[in-house]
């Protein structure tokens, strides 16, 4: 139902910003939710962020006040703003779409290839 490419990661020092963005192959207006999460080694795949089609937003505790999810409808794109950067938000960063299932409960999730993040100095 839609093809997830993500793009912006790289290496950057703490402290510094990224923007991460999520190309989507189809219009994101009716996706119920669009959402970045994160995998580093070792660990389970976690929620970073997510924005409804309502655009409501939920964040982790963990980069609330340093992160900002957007998303631009006209360009069928979301985006996840990085700033004050650490250490232990070295990960690959994985966008998803939750799309609602048509006629029944629950949602289908589609991923995005990722994109690593390395912040080092």
């Amino acid at each position: 139902q839609v093809q997830l490419v993500e793009s912006g990661g790289g290496l950057v020092q703490p402290g510094g910003s990224l923007r991460l963005s999520c190309a989507a192959s189809r219009s994101i207006f009716s996706i119920y939710a669009m959402g970045w999460y994160r995998q580093a080694p070792g660990k389970q795949r976690e929620l970073v962020a997510a924005i409804t089609s309502g655009s409501r937003t939920n964040y982790a505790d963990s980069v609330k006040g340093r992160f900002t999810i957007s998303r631009d409808n006209a360009k069928n794109t979301v985006y996840l703003q990085m700033n004050s950067l650490k250490p232990e938000d070295t990960a690959v960063y994985y966008c998803n779409a939750a799309l609602l299932i048509v006629g029944g409960t629950g949602v289908q999730d589609y991923w995005g290839k990722g994109t690593l993040v390395t912040v080092s100095s």
